[in-house]
């Protein structure tokens, strides 16, 4: 039986673990994050996830990963190609939202898995595809100012008041809001890596 680590300070990631079942421990790693040129979206996630999982994994003694399976993830919001990160500024998300208003994006999520027994590493990316609804600036100027979208990758969060400015959707409901548990849940299966689970 491993114990799950969660490398990551994401509140939602590890609400939805715990909403899953899983015994989280959360121990972070902070890196500069640097997105390599000329990769797709899929090679981008994955590879901000590994460098998360090496971060984490080499500040460690071996001997300490033994039993445990680190989760790492990443998660980017594509419209019109363009990666949209967590809002700088106001005015910022005011200008990523209107941009998205009555169109489609995209929400990825580059997960890595490493089991510190076996020392391997296995990675996965989801995506889910949202079509917004059409939004008045009124809209979007009051939900900038509840301040929920400031820590949230493409200026919302489907889980709070921005579920409302979502039409529809195809795909993973958490991998929008942070991780694609469905996915992990497969690849542990798959991989045999039981992990411990809360007494039900």
């Amino acid at each position: 039986m491993y114990t799950l680590i969660l490398a990551s300070q994401s509140p939602r990631r590890r609400l939805i673990l715990e909403q899953h079942g899983f015994n989280v421990v959360v121990d972070t790693v902070k890196i500069s994050e640097i997105i390599k040129e000329n990769l797709s979206w899929d090679g981008v996630l994955r590879d901000l996830a590994r460098q998360k999982s090496e971060a984490y994994i080499n500040s460690r003694n071996p001997l300490e990963l033994k039993g445990k399976i680190i989760l790492t993830a990443d998660t980017l919001v594509v419209f019109n190609n363009k990666a949209l990160g967590k809002p700088k500024n106001r005015q910022e998300a005011i200008e990523f939202l209107r941009s998205m208003s009555g169109n489609s994006h995209q929400v990825l999520t580059g997960v890595c898995l490493y089991n510190g027994t076996e020392d391997q590493l296995e990675s996965l990316v989801e995506i889910t595809n949202i079509q917004f609804k059409e939004l008045s600036q009124n809209e979007i100027e009051a939900y900038v100012d509840t301040g929920e979208p400031m820590d949230k990758a493409g200026a919302y969060g489907i889980q709070g008041e921005g579920g409302k400015f979502v039409e529809s959707y195809e795909g993973s409901y958490y991998n929008v809001v942070g991780l694609p548990i469905e996915a992990v849940e497969k690849l542990l299966k798959e991989k045999n890596w039981d992990v411990a689970r809360t007494k039900s």
